[in-house]
């Protein structure tokens, strides 16, 4: 049995994918949000999957011994941690945004191992939208004898290993960070949001380089700003729909993380710092 931890666009989407594969799976959600997924199932938008729903089982516990799949937002994740812990699991799979929560996930019964997805999806209209092809989830070399692994692969997910866990994590981060904070800023797809202040921009990547390059992953700003100007100008990060909706966001988990690492590690970070700054006013404000 495996529980997906916070069924949201990420969750829902590979719960969804499980059940269509014939995995026992459960999504474990809140109350009203359990109830509505036992009543209408799991519904999804994909061009690469199809459209289905998928009549998945919900409850707001962890059964005991279940496999974990913790995709809950950096903000929720406090609340799950003792339900998680308590159900003793045999094997858990973080793949939440951002560093900051690798420690907490670390101290979890079982083996507990922290990763990262690559996917662009986000609920609208009762349903997930995954856009575009990528669903890709990536754990550290260590981690590739996990049974979750074969799970997802089963269920048609893309997985691959990729060095340490901080690498993995890291990875991630260096273009996330950019790519959230900058369509937060401006409200606005990934190519106007690069284009709408390019010194702020180059300053933006040339710090989140300068912290992953600290943290021991080193990182190109030029390398890191030729990547993000791959990415599908229009795609908007959940940081900015977030902000937009004016409810909860991972501000503090990205933004607000990395400035404290700053701090730490003596890594200048004043546009950072900035843009920060903005987005804390404007979700003050909300």
């Amino acid at each position: 049995m495996i529980a997906v931890v916070g069924p949201g666009a990420v969750g829902g989407l590979l719960a969804a994918l499980l059940h269509r594969a014939g995995t026992p799976v459960v999504a474990v959600a809140r109350p009203a949000s359990a109830a509505r997924i036992a009543r209408e199932g799991l519904a999804v938008r994909s061009a690469r999957y199809g459209d289905l729903t998928a009549a998945v089982p919900a409850t707001t516990e962890v059964p005991p011994g279940a496999d974990v799949i913790l995709a809950v937002k950096a903000y929720g994740l406090a609340d799950v941690l003792p339900g998680v812990a308590a159900a003793r699991p045999r094997e858990v799979l973080a793949l939440l945004n951002g560093v900051g929560h690798a420690a907490a996930v670390a101290a979890l019964p079982g083996r507990a191992v922290s990763g990262s997805v690559q996917v662009e999806a986000a609920r609208s209209g009762g349903a997930v939208v995954h856009r575009g092809e990528a669903l890709l989830v990536t754990v550290p070399d260590d981690a590739a004898d996990l049974a979750l692994l074969g799970a997802l692969t089963t269920a048609g997910v893309d997985v691959r290993t990729g060095g340490t866990q901080d690498e993995v994590l890291w990875r991630k981060l260096v273009f996330l960070a950019p790519v959230a904070l900058l369509t937060a800023r401006t409200g606005a797809g990934l190519g106007e949001a690069l284009a709408a202040d390019p010194a702020t921009t180059d300053a933006l990547v040339a710090e989140v380089a300068a912290l992953a390059t600290a943290a021991g992953v080193p990182t190109e700003p030029a390398a890191l700003r030729a990547l993000l100007e791959k990415i599908p100008p229009t795609m908007r990060s959940s940081l900015s729909h977030d902000v937009a909706a004016g409810g909860p966001t991972e501000l503090e988990a990205l933004g607000g993380d990395l400035l404290r690492r700053g701090r730490a590690a003596g890594v200048p970070t004043p546009a950072l710092a900035r843009v920060v700054a903005e987005l804390r006013a404007t979700v003050g404000a909300g």
